[in-house]
């Protein structure tokens, strides 16, 4: 559950970064800061697609 909590939260900083690169009219970060938040996005989805939300039980 670490690792989803981790990924969500990278994805939401690099969607923030794309939004100021974005203000600021900053191409490179734009690309960097939108890949980012794409691909941090996608594992974070699928990790808990694929293994689910853990309940606290065993």
């Amino acid at each position: 559950m670490g690792l989803v909590i981790v990924f969500a939260l990278v994805s939401l900083l690099a969607g923030y970064g794309t939004f100021t690169a974005l203000k600021n009219k900053n191409l490179m970060g734009v690309i960097f800061g939108a890949g980012s938040f794409f691909v941090f996005g996608w594992f974070a989805v699928m990790t808990v697609l694929y293994h689910g939300i853990p309940l606290g039980g065993h």
